[in-house]
């Protein structure tokens, strides 16, 4: 089910341009200085506001507040035109979300070089599925997920990814593969994460780094950020000496970490850190 869809419109574009903005309350402001003649509210399961769209001379367009609070001026517009007020699912809008600027990555970014080796599908399936076994629908966050490798294993043993990256070109190769689907999958900061992901049982983080003295703050934020954001985390690094660092991290976070070799994956995957709350 699409946005319009959800507001029982025929066509409808987010004043958003990005996933990324989702968060900037300067979409308020345009918002609410649209020529409405007609408005739509959206409220989630708990009456909590999703949506607001209205209708001017060029068409409806709508505002999401999943990572952001309305203003008062729009609300003050959408009561001014009597609007309607319909409700729909926190969980389904968001993926309808996710799903809208996905395909507009996917119809403007042309998609990177496969980089798949086909062999790491069953290897790293092994690792996730022998460390959680399998599951029947629970929510994991794919971190820095690339081209999706890690969010089609997870979808292989029965969980349901949440994947994010900020390189558009390997989301656009992910989407072309069919190892991400657009209503699981968001380009975004991974430093800044929790902005945008909601909180999750579970989370991976494959293949992260190679951390050196230029990039450790940024790798510490993106692993610190999705360490926030889920309760058993599994991260993979190619050294000892940077499992060593994602351990540190964890334990300063008040988390149970456990550092293991690999060893069924020399190249991507060598190290691993477990860790839970």
């Amino acid at each position: 089910m699409n946005i319009a869809e959800i507001l029982e419109l025929e066509n409808l574009r987010l004043v958003e341009p990005s996933f990324a903005d989702l968060t900037d309350s300067r979409y308020n402001t345009l918002l609410a200085q649209q020529d409405a003649i007609e408005g739509r509210l959206l409220l989630d399961e708990a009456e909590e506001p999703l949506a607001l769209a209205f209708q001017g001379s060029n068409g409806w367009i709508a505002g999401t507040f999943l990572c952001r609070n309305p203003s008062v001026s729009l609300i003050d517009l959408f009561e001014s035109v009597n609007g309607e007020i319909f409700q729909e699912n926190r969980a389904v809008f968001a993926g309808a979300v996710r799903e809208y600027f996905s395909n507009i990555l996917v119809a403007e970014v042309p998609p990177a070089i496969e980089d798949l080796n086909p062999a790491r599908r069953g290897i790293l399936g092994a690792l996730i599925e022998n460390t959680w076994g399998s599951s029947r629908g629970e929510t994991c966050v794919d971190c820095c997920c690339g081209s999706g490798v890690g969010s089609l294993v997870l979808r292989d043993i029965g969980y349901s990814p949440i994947s994010y990256d900020n390189d558009a070109s390997l989301l656009s190769r992910g989407m072309h593969e069919g190892r991400l689907l657009p209503a699981e999958t968001m380009c975004l900061d991974a430093t800044i994460a929790s902005q945008y992901v909601e909180p999750s049982p579970k989370g991976i983080g494959i293949m992260m780094g190679e951390f050196n003295s230029f990039n450790q703050d940024m790798w510490e934020a993106i692993v610190r950020e999705l360490f926030e954001a889920t309760k058993e985390t599994l991260v993979t690094v190619g050294t000892e000496p940077e499992a060593r660092l994602v351990a540190e991290w964890g334990k300063d976070m008040g988390r149970t970490v456990q550092v293991r070799e690999n060893p069924a994956d020399p190249i991507y995957d060598l190290w691993v850190c477990e860790s839970h709350v």
